[in-house]
C-alpha cells in the first residue's frame, strides 16, 4: 500500500514538473509572437512613414526646378547675401515644404558633390591614387593601380604594361570580366578592378563617388566630406573650414574658396571644383534617433549641435530635372550607408 502510494506521489511530482515546462515554453511562446506581432507593426508603421516622408522629398526636389512666386523671400547670409535655395540639398537635415513629420529626418545630397567615376580621365585618377597612399606613395604602385582602371575602362583586352584584362580576372576565383566600357554601372564596381577593394577599403564609396551625371568637377557647396577627403589640397582642417564656412554662406565662385585655403593648396585644388548643379540626388528618411533625455541634452555646448547617431536608412537615388514629371528612381537600398554628417568642427 505504501508503495503504491509512494509511486503515485512520484507520478504526481513528474506530471507537475512536465506540466510546468509546458506552461512556460507556451507562455515564452506567447510572449514572443506578441513582441513579433509589436515589432511588425512598428516596423510596417515605419516604412508607412519613411514612404511618405521619400514623397515630400520628392515633391521638394520637383518644386525647386519650378519658377519661385513673386513674394519669396529668400534667405540672406551675414552679409546680407541672398544665399542660393537649392545649396540646402548638401545633406542638412531639411525642414520641407510639405513636412515629412517631426519625428522624421530628410536629407537630400545633390550629386555634384561627389566625384564623378564616369569623368574621370587617367591623369585625374592617378591624382586621387596619390592623395589615397599619401605623400610615400610607390611610383611602380601608383602606375599599376592607373593602369588597372585604364584597362577597366578601354574597349579592349589589351592589358597595359602594368594593367589587368581578362586574362587577369578571369584567373580569379570566382572569375569575372572587365567591364571594357568607359561607364561604370555602379560605384561599387570599383571594388572588383585590380588592387582598388585594398585602396579604398574604408571609404563609403557611395558618399564620395557617383556614376549619374555629365559634370566633371565638385561644387563645395554640395560635398561630402568623404569626396573632399580624396580632392587634392585638402587637409582634414581645411574641409571643416569649407563645412564651417557653408553653413553661413555660399560658395559663389572660385574667389569664395580661395578667400580660405592657402594659395599652394587653393592651386591644386582649383581644377576639380565648380558651381555646377545636377538634377541627380540620393535621398535618405528615416525616424529621428531617440535622444538620451532633455537633461543631458541641455548639458551639451550651445555652440555645438549634437551629431545625428544614425549611419543607416533608406535611400534612393532619383533624377528630378523637370516639374511635369515625377522622378526617375535608379537605386533603392533600404539600408543605405549615410556620408558623415557631423556638423563642422574646424580648430580653433
Amino acid at each position: 500500500m505504501r508503495q503504491q502510494r509512494g509511486s503515485v506521489i512520484i507520478i504526481v511530482l513528474w506530471t507537475t514538473i512536465l506540466l510546468t515546462i509546458l506552461v512556460t515554453v507556451m507562455a515564452g511562446k506567447v510572449q514572443l509572437s506578441a513582441r513579433t506581432a509589436f515589432h511588425n507593426r512598428e516596423a510596417a508603421t515605419d516604412l508607412a512613414r519613411i514612404d511618405s516622408a521619400m514623397n515630400q522629398a520628392e515633391m521638394e526636389l520637383i518644386l525647386e526646378t519650378m519658377q519661385r512666386p513673386i513674394d519669396y523671400i529668400p534667405e540672406t547670409d551675414e552679409d546680407g547675401n541672398y544665399r542660393e535655395p537649392r545649396n540646402r540639398f548638401n545633406g542638412q537635415p531639411l525642414s520641407l515644404y510639405y513636412p515629412a513629420g517631426d519625428d522624421m529626418v530628410v536629407r537630400i545630397y545633390d550629386h555634384t558633390g561627389k566625384i564623378n567615376l564616369n569623368n574621370l580621365r587617367a591623369n585625374e585618377m592617378r591624382l586621387l591614387i596619390e592623395k589615397r597612399l599619401g605623400p610615400d606613395a610607390d611610383r611602380q604602385q601608383v602606375n599599376e593601380l592607373v593602369e588597372a582602371w585604364s584597362d577597366w575602362t578601354d574597349l579592349n583586352d589589351q592589358p597595359g604594361i602594368n594593367g589587368a584584362e581578362r586574362d587577369y580576372y578571369e584567373s580569379l576565383d570566382p572569375p569575372y570580366s572587365p567591364r571594357n566600357n568607359s561607364e561604370l554601372d555602379s560605384v561599387e564596381e570599383l571594388r572588383l578592378i585590380r588592387g582598388y577593394d585594398e585602396l579604398f577599403k574604408d571609404v563609403n564609396l557611395d558618399a564620395a563617388f557617383t556614376i549619374y551625371g555629365s559634370t566633371q568637377t565638385v561644387n563645395l557647396n554640395f560635398a561630402t566630406r568623404e569626396a573632399m577627403q580624396l580632392l587634392p589640397g585638402l587637409n582634414d582642417e581645411l574641409i571643416e573650414e569649407i563645412i564651417a564656412y557653408r553653413e553661413r554662406k555660399d560658395f559663389r565662385n572660385k574667389p569664395d574658396v580661395g578667400s580660405i585655403l592657402p594659395v599652394e593648396n587653393f592651386a591644386e585644388l582649383s581644377p576639380w571644383i565648380g558651381n555646377n548643379t545636377s538634377s541627380y540626388y540620393s535621398v535618405f528618411a528615416y525616424p529621428k534617433a531617440n535622444s538620451a533625455s532633455a537633461e543631458s541634452a541641455e548639458q551639451e555646448s550651445s555652440e555645438e549641435e549634437r551629431p545625428d547617431p544614425v549611419t543607416q536608412a533608406y535611400m534612393q537615388i532619383m533624377e528630378v530635372s523637370s516639374p511635369e514629371r515625377r522622378a526617375r528612381v535608379y537605386k533603392v537600398d533600404p539600408y543605405g550607408r549615410l556620408p558623415d554628417t557631423a556638423p563642422a568642427h574646424p580648430e580653433e
